[in-house]
Order: C-alpha cells, then sequence, then structure tokens
C-alpha cells in the first residue's frame, strides 16, 4: 500500500508525510503540525520527537500537565526521512509546511487523497497506521515480546489514561523498551521500500518533455542537522 501511494503523483512532502506518518504511528494532526524544534538530538545516538502537550489530544489536565510532552524514539529510518525532507522544508518552522503557506501545516486531506488514489478508498486512511501497529505489534509481542510490551505499545500511541492516578504516570517510561519496539516495526514496515531520498525525485504530476521542473539536491553524507532553540509559538493545524 505504501509502495502504491508513494509510486502515485503527488508533492514530495506528501510523500515523505505519508512515509513518516507509517513510521511513527502518531495522529494525523500532530504530524502535519510537526515543527522542526520539536526534534531532538537528530545528530546523536538517540533521536527523540517531543511532541508537545499541546499538540497533543487528550482533555485538559494532559495539556497542563508538567510532563505531558509525548515523546517518540526516531529510528533510523525515520531520521532518513527528516533527511530527504529537509531540503524542501528545514528553513522554515514546519516539516510539512502547506504547498501555499510555509507556516501552515499541510492540508488535513492531502495524505488521505494520496491514499484514495492508489486506490485505498474505503480500505485505509491515515489515523488507520495508528490501528495497524497496534494490532501487527502486540500480536507481535505475544509471540516473541516481554511482559510490559503491551503496557509500552499504549505509551507509545500516547493513549490517555483514564483515571486520574494513572494519568500521571511517567510517559518517558521504558524509553529504551519502545525504542526496540519502534525499530521492529520500522524493519518489518520498511522492507522492500525506496529509500525517502528516491521520492525525492519522482514527478507530483504528469510533465510533458520540456518540463522545467528542478529537484533539489539531497542532503550529503556528512550533513548535520543545526541545533534549533525550540520555539515558544503555536501553530495550530487547521
Amino acid at each position: 500500500m505504501i509502495r502504491a501511494a508513494e509510486e502515485d503523483y503527488a508533492r514530495p512532502v506528501t510523500r515523505l508525510a505519508l512515509r513518516l506518518l507509517a513510521l511513527t504511528a502518531v495522529r494525523p494532526s500532530e504530524l502535519r503540525g510537526a515543527q522542526w524544534d520539536e526534534f531532538e538530538d537528530l545528530n546523536g545516538s538517540e533521536p527523540l520527537w517531543r511532541i508537545p502537550a499541546w499538540r497533543m489530544k487528550g482533555d485538559a489536565d494532559r495539556k497542563d500537565e508538567l510532563h505531558g510532552d509525548h515523546l517518540v524514539p526516531i529510528t533510523p529510518q525515520a531520521l532518513a526521512v527528516l533527511r530527504a525532507v529537509w531540503p524542501l522544508t528545514g528553513e522554515g518552522p514546519l516539516v510539512f509546511p502547506s504547498n501555499r503557506h510555509a507556516h501552515r501545516p499541510m492540508s488535513e486531506n492531502a495524505i488521505g487523497y494520496l491514499l484514495n488514489r492508489a486506490g485505498y478508498h474505503g480500505h485505509h486512511v491515515p489515523h488507520g497506521f495508528r490501528a495497524a501497529f497496534s494490532t501487527i505489534m502486540n500480536e507481535w509481542a505475544e509471540r516473541e515480546g516481554k511482559e510490559h510490551d503491551r503496557k509500552v505499545i499504549d505509551l507509545m500511541l500516547a493513549h490517555v489514561p483514564t483515571g486520574k492516578v494513572e494519568g500521571a504516570y511517567n510517559r518517558a517510561a521504558y524509553m529504551p523498551r519502545r525504542r526496540e519496539l519502534a525499530m521492529a516495526w520500522a524493519d518489518m514496515l520498511s522492507d522492500g521500500l525506496s529509500a525517502p531520498s528516491v521520492l525525492l525525485d519522482l514527478p507530483a504530476k504528469a510533465m510533458g518533455p520540456q518540463s522545467r521542473r528542478r529537484v533539489l539536491p539531497p542532503v550529503d553524507i556528512e550533513f548535520r542537522f543545526p541545533t534549533r532553540r525550540r520555539s515558544s509559538a503555536k501553530i495550530i493545524a487547521r
């Protein structure tokens, strides 16, 4: 499904957004609003996406909670997506901005329309990657996992506990195991897929022989993400 969608006509940013959505199993609204300054240690050994609490789904308690940020371990496959999209959007605040307005998130329909055009209308929606992750990784955990993997998978999906006592749990818990599960998922998902940098060369629409389309070169092997100070600005996904 991912391969079919990526081979269809779309902006490179949309293709790369689809890939990162599948790899991270975050909510589509959280992906669309992703800001470059939310990513930590991209040049280090434990890269992380810290989605601030105010951007997360949940009640007021979650949004006001001191440790309410959602922590998403970044796998090598997800890091490759960020490296691929950097030449396109790295100068702005948003990882996946609108095609017309650099300070607005991409359309909430862009990824869904891409899946529909690829033939998956009525079969899969962007939010469906979360259900796929939950089902497949819980089945995997029954065969090969550890005692607390179901709890870890819930943490990775940022499921909000219903009890007030549970609501104060440590959202950074089990991070080493979360990285291991994220790697297992990324390895399964990426098998047979092109490198994210290849998606930069695919056309956004049918082109004639005299097309003037210019493809930006990918970052080189020595590329290092610049350090960014976290912004306090709130860019609301609409």
